[in-house]
């Protein structure tokens, strides 16, 4: 196990992501109602990449909910969302990981790439920190 995996813990993710807490506001925000999204969002790390050390990649995994559908038609314009949502603040959870990675201010930069189909029941997107 290295380094990144040993602070990138389920439990220190969960910390800085609630997934619980952040679904329901994030789809309260967007719906009204925090039960009509149709899946939970959750962070999940991968991996430091061996052929480029000095990136992190993480994931926000989109879990079906039971009795939803999870269409690609509703995840592949997330991105975009996630870039600007406040719910999911993306400059300041970046700066918390990039913190936690021991990664100084200013010496880091972030990439969110596209929505990708694990499955009909989970899509990804990449978060990618780079030094």
């Amino acid at each position: 196990m290295g380094r990144y995996e040993e602070i990138f813990t389920p439990a220190c993710l969960e910390a800085v992501f609630p997934s619980g807490e952040r679904t329901s506001a994030f789809f309260d925000a967007l719906f009204g109602d925090a039960e009509e999204g149709a899946y939970d969002i959750r962070l999940s790390f991968q991996r430091a990449r061996e052929e480029a050390p000095e990136q992190l990649v993480f994931f926000f995994e989109l879990h079906q909910r039971n009795g939803m559908c999870l269409a690609c038609n509703l995840t592949h314009g997330l991105p975009q969302v996630f870039r600007r949502h406040p719910v999911i603040a993306l400059n300041a959870l970046c700066a918390d990981l990039a913190e936690r990675a021991g990664w100084k201010d200013g010496e880091w930069t972030w990439e969110l790439g596209s929505t990708e189909e694990v499955s009909n029941k989970l899509h990804v997107i990449p978060l990618t920190l780079k030094r």
